[in-house]
């Protein structure tokens, strides 16, 4: 099992750690300290090294920061997590914040009005987060100042930087060899007329040099920073001791590996312009650089975008994952037809699906812990299971089912919402309304230049309609092989970046109902050129496939609420599943799944 469910929140522990942290705040003059969730590769993910936020607090979420206080301390996080942070922290030490709707400089404000020094280390924190605080202090006499990281100083047992190895991936699944990557984007620097770019980022690391790592537990990047010139040749700082013959033949002799410890020297030896992200970057190197004498360019990490456009190769490739995986669902949800209720814990339920991914033979790792929360678990958007909240599946339950897997050619993510028993009317009027919100955005045509901002709306039109809402964003931007959260597209209120053709995106409109039941529904899809329509303005528009097939639980569909167009969708999505996933499936399964999809 690559899942395990132990209860890793200690909330009895947050209260010495924060009593000790507060004595190092003293000791260094500091009204406060910062503890992010980031890592200095600002990953979502982090290594437990750098699990600083949940050494302190208890709170396990993967979003999320602290502010310490000598007399105060904020847990600041967002909708998805709020539940979740009251019951993993010690409520009567750390106050959870309502964020981004209370911003840190106002909380600071409010707490610290006759002003002081708040710490923070600045390989956590970019130029952006930072200088968009202090623009927020405004005048007040609250400043924000780099400084060692105190956590660390306090952490008698904090475990050693990961080790994982570095290894090649395929250029037959990426379409370019690195050489090609590094050549252009060099490149497209020089065109810029900037030396070098300063790459942090785990996944554009991955991405640049065609390797994978384990440093990560999920996620199959490898931690580095990288230094790319703009002749295209590359220096990687990362533990040599990760790569071996292969790996070291692979990356060639324009790429350079280095220590990490040799990372500051290399940039005082740099001459610029040098570009750099100041939404990614540490601000420790900007600090180095300017130090230095180095002119600064800030311009967007070059990897972002092209890595973001996947190569036709690439799309091939995790098309042949996503049939594999969806076959695997398809054995899964057809022994979980068999259960009676009442016979099934969530445990049980994350097991059995990680026993069929397992058994396809290609499975290397999940994309993340599955969520399985049935009933008012369904209600935390990111709800892990445990063996304390392991929960028994009660007839009327919805269970919220969020997986997916992580194969050498493709990342998916997966959500089925399914019924136990039978379901409310309540329950499947909701689940109804979530569906035409993921079966609006599959069908959607749009211009060229429209954000996820710009598309995220027509996902909860349904949903608005009842006065009913999510508080997450529509869907994120997913990667092959890589982070299943890769920026920067994403439909969202926050999605400022144009969609492009092979951008991959997960699309997931849920609703919650706090204490009761949850919904989402999602499949993946990918951005595609769409031929321009009969009697139209002739413009070219942009549209989705659906990379993701797994029948939809037709039982928890009202019929009644959807036009013609949206059952002649679920009816054509039903055939395609029975035609793409039938050869792959056992016989019983291959039964089941032309049962369940007949009835749409």
């Amino acid at each position: 099992m690559f899942q395990s469910f132990t209860e890793t929140a200690r909330p009895e522990q947050g209260p010495p750690r924060l009593a000790a942290l507060r004595n190092a705040m003293a000791e260094a003059g500091l009204a406060g300290f910062l503890i992010p969730r980031a890592d200095a590769h600002q990953g979502e993910y982090v290594a437990p090294c750098d699990a600083r936020l949940q050494w302190l607090t208890g709170f396990t979420g993967s979003a999320g920061f602290c502010v310490a206080l000598i007399d105060a301390a904020g847990l600041f996080v967002d909708s998805r997590y709020r539940v979740q942070a009251r019951a993993q922290v010690d409520t009567a030490h750390f106050t959870a914040v309502d964020w981004p709707e209370t911003r840190l400089a106002d909380w600071l404000i409010a707490h610290l009005p006759d002003g002081g020094d708040v710490g923070f280390d600045p390989w956590l924190y970019t130029p952006e987060q930072i200088e968009t605080a202090r623009a927020a202090l405004g005048q007040s006499a609250v400043r924000l100042v780099p400084c060692d990281n105190l956590v660390d100083a306090i952490w008698p047992d904090r475990p050693a930087p990961p080790q994982g190895a570095i290894t090649p991936w395929p250029d037959a699944f990426a379409g370019q060899s690195h050489a090609e990557k590094r050549s252009a984007l060099g490149q497209s620097l020089q065109n810029a007329g900037q030396s070098a770019a300063v790459i942090t980022l785990a996944d554009s690391l991955a991405w640049l040099l065609n390797i994978r790592g384990a440093d990560i537990p999920r996620n199959p990047v490898p931690q580095g920073f990288a230094i790319l010139q703009g002749d295209g040749r590359v220096t990687l700082f990362t533990d040599p001791a990760k790569l071996d013959d292969t790996a070291r033949a692979h990356l060639g002799n324009e790429v350079t590996l280095a220590p990490p410890e040799r990372f500051g020297a290399a940039l005082d030896a740099l001459t610029g312009p040098v570009r750099l992200d100041r939404d990614s970057v540490p601000l420790w190197v900007v600090g180095r650089l300017e130090a230095a004498g180095v002119a600064l360019h800030w311009g967007a990490d070059p990897c972002i975008l092209p890595k973001a456009r996947k190569t036709a190769a690439e799309i091939t490739a995790t098309r042949a994952a996503h049939l594999r995986d969806g076959a695997a669902m398809c054995e899964f949800l057809c022994w979980f037809d068999d259960q009676p209720p009442g016979t099934l814990t969530e445990i049980d339920v994350v097991r059995q699906l990680e026993t069929c991914r397992a058994a396809t033979g290609e499975l290397l790792d999940i994309s993340f812990d599955t969520i399985a929360g049935s009933g008012p678990n369904g209600a935390l958007p990111h709800y892990r299971v445990s063996e304390a909240s392991n929960r028994k599946l009660l007839d009327g339950d919805l269970i919220v089912l969020d997986s997916g897997g992580q194969y050498i050619d493709g990342t998916t993510d997966i959500t089925r919402t399914l019924p136990v028993g039978t379901p409310g009317e309540a329950e499947r009027a909701a689940f109804t309304r979530v569906l035409q919100g993921m079966i609006a955005i599959s069908r959607l045509r749009f211009p060229r230049g429209l954000a996820g901002r710009d598309l995220d709306a027509i996902a909860r039109y349904h949903l608005w309609l009842a006065d009913l809402d999510y508080g997450h964003g529509t869907g994120h931007g997913v990667g092959v092989y890589s982070c299943v959260h890769e920026g920067p597209q994403r439909l969202s209120r926050t999605g400022t970046v144009p969609l492009e053709p092979g951008m991959i995106l997960s699309n997931e409109p849920g609703y919650y109902r706090e204490g009761a039941f949850g919904i989402r529904i999602e499949n993946l899809i990918v951005v595609e050129e769409r031929a321009p329509l009969p009697h139209g303005d002739g413009a070219t528009h942009l549209g989705f496939e659906t990379l993701t097939y797994a029948p939809i639980d037709c039982r928890l569909i009202d019929t009644s609420l959807l036009s013609t167009s949206e059952r002649d969708w679920i009816k054509s999505y039903h055939t395609a599943c029975r035609d793409k996933l039938g050869p792959l499936l056992s016989p019983p399964a291959r039964l089941w799944l032309e049962k369940v999809t007949q009835t749409s």
